[in-house]
C-alpha cells in the first residue's frame, strides 16, 4: 500500500491551521493536528521529522504549490515580466488571506535568529517559484540577484501586511508594485555600472544564506 505523504502532510497542516490563530505554531499545535487528522503521533515524525519547522515551512510549501496550481492557467506571455512577478505573488497573498493570523505567528516563528538561515530557504523557494514561472532561466549571478531582491520585496510586502490590520489586498498590491519598480531601479543601475564575474562572485560569497545555494 502506497502513503500519500502529501495528502498526510496538507490533512496535518488543514487541522494546524484551527490552532494556530490562538496557540502559535508550537509542537503541541503539531501533534494535537496529528491527531485531530485521524493519525497516530509516530506519523507527525514520519512526515515532519524536524517537528514543528518542518510543519511552519510546509505551510510555505502549501501556499507556493495553491499559487503554482492558479498560475497554470495563466499563460505569462500576456504580461510585462513586472506584471507577471505582481500577479504570482499577489495570488499567494490572496491564498494566504484566510489565514493571515497563522501567518502572522509563523513570521514571529521564523524572527528567532537562530531559524534565520531556514525562513531564509523558504522565502528564496517561493521567489525562485516566482521568477522561474515568469520566465527567468538565467544561471549566472542575474539568478541569484533577482530572487535574493524578490525575497526582499516579498519580506517587507508580507510584513507591510500584517502591519496593517485592515489593509486591504488592493493596498497590498499597490505597496508590492511600488516595491517591485523599486529593486528593478537597483536592478538597471546595477546593470549600467556593469557586472563581471568577480563582482557576482562577490555577491554570492557574501550572501547571507551562501551555505543553503551550496547544498
Amino acid at each position: 500500500m502506497t502513503i500519500d505523504t502529501q495528502d498526510i502532510k496538507n490533512k496535518i497542516l488543514a487541522a494546524a491551521l484551527n490552532e494556530v490563530a490562538f496557540e502559535g505554531w508550537t509542537q503541541s499545535v503539531l501533534m494535537d493536528a496529528t491527531e485531530k487528522a485521524g493519525y497516530k503521533p509516530d506519523m507527525a515524525v514520519a512526515v515532519f521529522p524536524e517537528g514543528v519547522t518542518d510543519l511552519v515551512a510546509y505551510f510555505s510549501e502549501w501556499a507556493d504549490a495553491q499559487m503554482l496550481a492558479q498560475l497554470a492557467k495563466i499563460d505569462p506571455e500576456d504580461l510585462r515580466v513586472r506584471a507577471r512577478v505582481a500577479k504570482a505573488a499577489m495570488i499567494r497573498f490572496e491564498i494566504l488571506a484566510p489565514h493571515k493570523e497563522a501567518l502572522r505567528e509563523a513570521a514571529k516563528f521564523w524572527a528567532r535568529p537562530f531559524r534565520s538561515l531556514r525562513a531564509k530557504q523558504v522565502i528564496w523557494q517561493t521567489a525562485d517559484h516566482i521568477w522561474t514561472w515568469a520566465g527567468d532561466t538565467a544561471t549566472d549571478y542575474n539568478r541569484y540577484t533577482k530572487r535574493g531582491l524578490l525575497l526582499g520585496v516579498l519580506t517587507t510586502t508580507t510584513l507591510y501586511w500584517l502591519s496593517k490590520n485592515e489593509a486591504s489586498l488592493e493596498e497590498v498590491e499597490t505597496f508590492l508594485r511600488a516595491r517591485i519598480e523599486n529593486v528593478l531601479k537597483i536592478g538597471q543601475a546595477g546593470s549600467k555600472i556593469g557586472a563581471s564575474m568577480g563582482s557576482a562572485k562577490a555577491l554570492f560569497e557574501t550572501f547571507p544564506f551562501k551555505k543553503f545555494f551550496q547544498n
